[in-house]
């Protein structure tokens, strides 16, 4: 199982970006899924996550400008990112708690994807 996570770049204050995360693998079920981001100096922290019923949470900073949602068929979530702020500057990382059956026994853990580092200019 993997996590890949794209989209990240830089980008001016008040513009948007939008990351995906792709998991593959032999994958039954991933409950929930989200993101997380570490700015320099930082420790990390949640920014916003989907379970598989569709609820959402989003940290306080990012309520109104961040948008999470996810693609079930494809595994895939997404966080679009509206009116970024230079404090929204990070890496950002997928994750996923992810359920497989590997020889017919089930197990659960979490997975993250590599990082996408965001940047924006003030």
């Amino acid at each position: 199982v993997q996590l890949q996570a794209c989209g990240g770049g830089l980008v001016q204050a008040g513009g948007s970006l939008r990351l995906s995360c792709a998991a593959s693998g032999s994958i039954f079920r991933i409950d929930p899924v989200g993101w997380y981001r570490q700015a320099p100096g930082k420790q990390r922290e949640e920014v916003a996550k989907i379970t598989g019923g569709g609820t959402t949470n989003y940290a306080d900073a990012v309520k109104g400008r961040f948008t999470i949602s996810r693609d079930g068929a494809k595994n895939t979530v997404y966080l679009q990112m509206n009116s970024l702020k230079s404090e929204d500057t990070a890496v950002y990382y997928c994750y996923g708690r992810i359920i497989t059956y590997p020889m017919g026994q089930r197990t659960e853990n979490d997975y993250w994807g590599q990082g996408t580092l965001v940047t924006v200019s003030s």
